[in-house]
């Protein structure tokens, strides 16, 4: 009997660590766009993980939500509109080019220049020293280790 009401407490608590079970869309193209957006959807309350890796309440809302856009036959860009409108850039991994998110998309660039006027000035100036190794070398010990 112990076993028994073991057996089914078991099973009836299963699916409950499940994410989305069952909402699979009957389309592979439907769930293909699906899953491309949950990927490329921050999880707000996580911010380090995407919604397809989060099981947070949020998360699981948004991509019910997400879903629901997808069957109301709205498009990847409306659907993106849709979460800025209502949360801001910061939903998705890859924001928008546009004034504010600007300095994201330049600032790499701007680094890698900076960081490659340096290696050169300092390749440069290291190249215009003298080589004079052999009257420097300090003596050891009067030849002794």
């Amino acid at each position: 009997m112990r076993r028994l009401s073991a057996i089914l407490l078991l099973l009836a608590f299963a699916p409950v660590g499940a994410i989305d079970t069952g909402l699979a869309f009957d389309d592979p193209v439907l769930q293909a766009r699906y899953e491309h957006l949950i990927a490329e959807v921050r999880c707000l309350k996580c911010q380090n993980q995407n919604l397809r890796d989060s099981n947070a309440f949020l998360a699981s809302d948004l991509r019910r939500e997400i879903r629901r856009l997808l069957a109301e036959g709205n498009s990847d860009d409306e659907i993106y509109d849709f979460l800025v409108a209502r949360y801001g850039e910061f939903a998705l991994y890859r924001p928008r080019m546009s004034g504010k998110t600007l300095i994201l998309w330049i600032a790499p660039a701007l680094l890698l220049l900076g960081g490659g006027f340096v290696a050169v000035r300092v390749v440069r100036d290291r190249m215009s020293l003298p080589i004079d190794d052999a009257d420097e070398l300090p003596a050891r010990n009067n030849g002794k280790l």
